[in-house]
């Protein structure tokens, strides 16, 4: 009987060990079975490998021996005890990228479709270890367990992207291996390498010099901008990213954006003027003249020592943002398009699009473009088209048999600040903040053919810096400031991209992708990783004659918050937050998320916007794109309790406070607990105007301490992309 007992008393421990340690994978896999017990790394811990598998193993051998300290054997099919077991089997797993992952007392084993597979199922392993598996310094007092589990996993998607932009901003090869790396740890395949623009050509060209002698510098004296890769450089820069399964995709954008290009050899424009490289950002209207022969041996010469250093089957030409102002009177362009028979100048970019697409296809090579290579004239190949300014160019493309991918400012350019929160750094601003909620809102199954549709691809530009000086570099003291700043606004934003283009998207959920990313800041921190600190999450406020009462969660798992109630900029000594606290106006109160002293988020920024709507009575509830399911009504429910505070007449107003779109209500309906008390059923929206926006029920059974909640009926005006807050007032 004592036996039992014991027994009985270590199994409920064993329950309270499992859930004590959470699981907060990102992205979020298929399946992941919870097991009792864990791995720990000891001395004796080995990896053990399936031939072919080497690369793979000696990765995952040089970050476990740098964070533990251990030297960690290696072996080519070699069985040993407490190993960790790297294999290959497409049969046991049969999608491409695929794996299975079991982590038991005694061993844990990979098995990959492919290598690839083997390669996502250590990133996956790695977020089961504490953080400090990711720095590369040991932690000796440090246990590096990890939970058992089962675990089944594959992509969504095969394109899973990110674009840097090193053109209009230089950063060294350094950098650009430490973004593969962290793009790696989140499951990202594709780099598009942004190489050229008009500020600034980036490869090495050894038969035409003068591309990175001249059009690599802008300025003069001590702020000359620029810098390039030599092909050495590149060569290392694609052999660590296939280490790391990221296939490295060059973009040799034309016939726009590559002013740098003319500017070392005027011959290649149209009008032969020589201008300089410029050091301030604008879309240049010299584009490469396609009457020249001399630039169609120029592209052919380029492109093909282009793919010799990058093995990867697709190569990006660019192809957006071209004013054709100079061809439509260069005589030599002109001639071209009547012997082509084409009627409009616009058509010789199709042209060209082919001429470089036929190129390509001799040497096994996909080309790759900006939406506007499949809107062009018709193509003789198929090509890849990154929609970026509008979704249904995606569908365009599809619909003409081309591929697609699925990269929309609007959810996607992380060169958009976050927010609209006073002190965020300088950033872009022809289109809304973008938020990590609106890119984890991107939905990828809605446009054109699934199977022509690849995936997701998010963008840094850094053309920022040269919209003045205020960002660039002081190379006198040794700064990292642009790398800081690429990093601020890449992260946590790639994270919710990761999710986007890894998981299924029915089974994607925004309040679980927080409830996750609250851990992953600590491997950032260990990944020496800069990111936006993001400001206390505002859980409830509630406003009574007393003032306004915030109760505030934390955003970042295990760090402090502090706040002021006098208006003023909270600092790390400022007083911490533990309970609900009260002022008198919002504006007193601010709140910031520390990490650590000089890594702390910005204050919580609170718009007056809801002082203005103060006549429509107390805020009850805000809503956002995921409360809204789409363009069909649905309900969107949410609690009243507090805000109906006896029998009387209520009005409830609907108020529109940004997106892209208004919400359209149909009705909505009071309810006490689960009883309907009041209904009022007529259409109404809010958005850019509003009408009928306001509905009034009637309560004449009210019980103090009964929960109520509104059930609203909603859409959004085509889509989700709608906020906005609900008010209640007590009219009788």
């Amino acid at each position: 009987m004592k036996k039992v007992i014991i027994m009985a008393i270590l199994s409920i421990i064993g329950v309270l060990n499992l859930s004590a340690k959470e699981i907060n994978l990102i992205p979020q896999p298929i399946s992941v079975e919870r097991m009792s017990g864990e791995f720990v790394i000891t001395e004796k811990t080995s990896i053990q490998y399936q031939s072919g598998l080497e690369k793979e193993a000696t990765y995952l051998q040089e970050l476990l021996e740098a964070s533990t300290g251990f030297d960690i054997e290696t072996s080519e099919g070699k069985k040993t005890k407490r190993a960790i077991v790297l294999s290959v089997d497409s049969v046991r797993v049969a999608t491409t990228e695929g794996y299975e992952l079991i982590v038991s007392d005694n061993s844990i084993v990979i098995c990959g479709a492919d290598n690839a597979g083997v390669f996502y199922g250590i990133q996956t392993l790695l977020q089961l270890f504490p953080p400090e598996v990711y720095n590369n310094v040991t932690s000796k007092d440090i246990e590096f367990s990890a939970p058992a589990v089962a675990i089944t996993d594959a992509p969504t998607f095969k394109w899973r992207g990110m674009m840097l932009d090193v053109a209009r901003y230089f950063y060294d090869k350094e950098f650009v291996k430490k973004y593969i790396d962290m793009m790696s740890m989140y499951k990202l395949n594709k780099l598009q390498l942004h190489l050229i623009d008009d500020s600034g050509w980036r490869l090495e060209i050894k038969k035409y010099p003068r591309l990175t002698e001249i059009g690599a510098w802008g300025g003069e004296g001590p702020t000359r901008l620029g810098g390039y890769y030599t092909q050495e450089d590149i060569k290392e820069i694609v052999a660590y990213a296939a280490v790391r399964n990221v296939d490295v995709i060059p973009e040799i954008a034309f016939p726009a954006h590559m002013l740098c290009a003319i500017v070392a050899y005027p011959e290649l424009g149209c009008t032969g003027i020589q201008h300089e490289v410029p050091i301030q950002h604008f879309i240049s209207r010299d584009l490469l003249c396609i009457g020249n022969e001399k630039s169609i041996q120029f592209l052919e010469d380029v492109l093909e020592e282009t793919i010799a250093l990058f093995p990867s089957k697709y190569i990006n030409i660019g192809g957006d943002e071209a004013v054709y102002t100079n061809w439509e009177k260069c005589p030599k362009c002109q001639a071209v398009r009547k012997e082509q028979g084409l009627k409009k100048t616009s058509e010789l970019q199709g042209y060209l699009t082919n001429l470089v697409s036929n190129m390509m296809k001799k040497h096994g090579r996909t080309v790759v473009g900006w939406q506007e290579i499949a809107q062009r004239g018709k193509l003789d190949n198929q090509v890849v088209s990154i929609a970026w300014t509008n979704l249904k160019y995606a569908k365009d493309a599809t619909d003409k048999g081309h591929f697609t991918v699925l990269c929309p400012a609007s959810h996607m350019y992380f060169d958009f600040p976050e927010g609209r929160t006073p002190g965020e750094p300088k950033a872009a601003t022809w289109m809304p903040p973008i938020s990590v909620e609106k890119c984890y809102s991107l939905k990828v199954g809605d446009y054109g053919s699934k199977e022509l549709t690849l995936g997701v691809q998010g963008a840094f530009w850094s053309d920022i810096f040269i919209h003045g000086t205020t960002l660039q570099e002081i190379y006198s003291i040794n700064e990292n400031r642009s790398e800081n700043y690429a990093e601020y606004l890449t992260f946590p934003r790639l994270l919710a991209l990761s999710e986007v283009g890894w998981s299924v998207e029915g089974e994607r959920d925004y309040d679980s992708f927080t409830d996750r990313l609250k851990h992953h800041y600590v491997k950032l921190d260990n990944k020496d990783c800069n990111y936006r600190v993001p400001e206390p999450y505002i859980s409830e406020v509630e406003v009574s004659e007393e003032g306004v009462e915030f109760t505030l969660e934390e955003s970042v798992a295990d760090a402090k918050i502090v706040y002021t109630t006098d208006g003023t900029y909270p600092n790390p000594h400022s007083t911490e937050y533990t309970e609900p606290v009260t002022v008198e106006n919002t504006s007193d109160f601010k709140a910031i998320t520390i990490v650590t002293n000089r890594h702390v988020s910005l204050p919580i920024h609170i718009e007056e916007k809801y002082a203005d709507f103060k006549k429509y009575g107390e805020l009850s509830a805000e809503w956002k794109p995921k409360d809204i399911k789409g363009a069909e009504f649905a309900t969107w429910k949410f609690e009243a309790t507090g805000k109906i505070a006896g029998n009387g007449t209520y009005e409830i107003t609907f108020v529109y406070t940004g997106g892209e779109r208004r919400l359209d209500i149909e009705d909505v309906k009071l309810f006490k607990r689960d009883e309907l008390v009041g209904e009022d059923v007529h259409t109404g929206y809010t958005g850019g105007s509003s009408k009928n926006n306001t509905y009034t029920v009637k309560v004449d059974s009210f019980e103090a301490g009964t929960p109520f909640f509104i059930e609203a009926n909603v859409r959004g005006d085509l889509s989700n992309d709608s906020y906005g807050a609900v008010f209640i007032r007590k009219v009788k």
